[in-house]
């Protein structure tokens, strides 16, 4: 993790994420349909702390749609065994309904990764649910992929010093990150071959039958069976079942939607509630003749890079040598 959190105040985030204080279950749903989240502290970007190890600044991606990203670029700018950074577009997790770029361990985060890989990392402020239902995080993403190929090599950060794109998410985020692979690709020809890899960490998958890990975390500390159900009424289309694609791809999914994809990497921790469904969804992608690093068996619990720095420097690693082993075969911005 980053400076910007005291031992404290990290002790105090794993602390709200208990069973009985968990963070998800302290989402209200009001008569009127709202929903009442609860709040994180927020960091705001670094640019004008020229002291920083890792500046940060925002870029508007969307007003209409008060999106934007959220760059990171390690100070200085460290020798890359590639030309130039890679850069990673990150979308962050929160089941689609909760949390942001800004929230205080996914800003520590994408700073950590920038320094650790080293990367120039982007990270998206999406809308999020229910008040914009899936697939509008999808279309978000999408734009900003669209970003990366139109936009990205004019910005000053990007063209002094980004060089490959990858697409990388956590949780809810993963999901989002394989879904802009797969609208990436049917863009094929059209800038659509500028997503080179996809990093799916602990993507954020369901369905309508219990899988043995989901069954047993009624009790879960980070994702408890009755919150992951709530995520899921209030991301989905309305009406729709836990089976739709949005959160059953290997189900719902043609299966002709997944060839062609790009080289991911998809990792998990052995504790997670979700990793039935992201071994079968490693599974799915192999059998879909997608090149998959799947690395979904290290000890832990869902989302534990946010709050270990042991964890957090795991993945880091994990995301360096996969992104620098494809460097031979990848495309310059």
């Amino acid at each position: 993790m980053g400076d910007s959190t005291s031992p404290g105040a990290a002790a105090a985030l794993v602390s709200v994420m208990m069973k009985k204080t968990n963070l998800f279950m302290q989402i209200v749903v009001n008569k009127d349909g709202t929903v009442t989240c609860p709040q994180v502290p927020a960091l705001p970007p670094s640019a004008d702390s020229p002291a920083s190890p890792v500046l940060s600044r925002d870029v508007p991606l969307d007003a209409a749609r008060g999106t934007f990203l959220h760059l990171y670029l390690p100070n200085p700018v460290p020798p890359s065994p590639a030309a130039k950074l890679p850069v990673i577009l990150y979308f962050h997790g929160g089941g689609f309904v909760v949390l942001s770029a800004a929230s205080i361990f996914y800003h520590n985060y994408c700073d950590t990764m920038a320094a650790a890989v080293p990367a120039l990392a982007a990270s998206l402020e999406y809308r999020l649910a229910p008040e914009h239902r899936l697939p509008a995080a999808y279309e978000d993403a999408e734009a900003a992929v669209a970003w990366l190929r139109d936009a990205a090599p004019e910005d000053p950060w990007v063209a002094a010093h980004g060089d490959l794109c990858f697409v990388m998410g956590s949780s809810s985020g993963g999901n989002m990150a394989f879904f802009a692979g797969v609208r990436a690709k049917k863009q094929q020809g059209a800038g659509g071959d500028l997503v080179r890899g996809l990093l799916l960490h602990q993507p954020y998958l369901g369905g309508v039958e219990r899988t043995p890990s989901e069954a047993n975390s009624e009790d879960d500390g980070m994702l408890p069976l009755e919150a992951n159900d709530l995520l899921w009424r209030l991301a989905l289309p309305e009406g729709a079942e836990r089976d739709h694609e949005f959160c059953n791809p290997a189900k719902s999914l043609p299966h002709d939607v997944v060839a062609g994809l790009p080289r991911c990497l998809v990792t998990g921790n052995a504790a997670d509630p979700l990793i039935d469904r992201q071994r079968e969804f490693v599974g799915w992608l192999k059998d879909r003749g997608v090149d998959v690093v799947a690395k979904a068996d290290s000890p832990g619990y869902h989302a534990g890079e946010l709050f270990v720095p042991k964890k957090a420097q795991e993945l880091c690693a994990a995301v360096r040598e996969f992104v620098f082993a494809s460097s031979t075969i990848l495309t310059r911005l």
